[in-house]
């Protein structure tokens, strides 16, 4: 059974390794991590998250509740155009036990490639929601967190609620 990391786990931080083999394993965490995703009502989750150093996430588009998995995802473009919203995260929890929330601004759509469970070669154009949520996930797999692209008054905020969580 997977674990959660949280804020604080180093685990977080690290750069993740491509996935050169789409091995049974990959599958059995990626559908499990579809599971905690659901579980936890969260809208994505990448493999860091749950203690893999790999470069694969799953994700949920809000409006279709289309799954995707995706291996060695990759931003190709981003828009000029960009988009700020509240953002959240299953591994920065505050004192309640849920994610804590910050105002992020990101470019507001990506041309995203990937390699799906099949093996298949995909690309998609994502704006709104979708766009976000794969930034946010391939993030993680750079060892980056959304915390990161708030000024230091803000993230010492979060912060502060994400310690009272320990």
């Amino acid at each position: 059974m997977l674990q959660m990391k949280l804020c604080g786990d180093l685990i977080l931080r690290e750069k993740c390794e491509p996935v050169t083999e789409i091995t049974p394993d990959v599958l059995d965490i990626m559908n499990e991590m579809v599971g905690m995703m659901r579980d936890q009502n969260g809208v994505g989750l990448a493999a860091p998250q749950v203690g893999h150093l790999k470069r694969f996430l799953v994700m949920m588009d809000p409006d279709t509740e289309t799954v995707f998995k995706m291996i060695n995802p990759k931003i190709i473009t981003r828009s000029t155009d960009t988009c700020t919203m509240e953002e959240g995260c299953l591994s920065v929890l505050g004192p309640d036990d849920l994610p804590v929330y910050a105002n992020v601004t990101r470019p507001a759509a990506v041309d995203v490639e990937w390699t799906d469970e099949h093996g298949q070669h995909l690309a998609a154009k994502m704006s709104g929601l979708p766009a976000r949520i794969v930034q946010h996930e391939t993030d993680h797999l750079d060892g980056v967190l959304f915390i990161d692209y708030l000024s230091p008054v803000r993230r010492e905020m979060v912060m502060r609620k994400v310690r009272k969580h320990k």
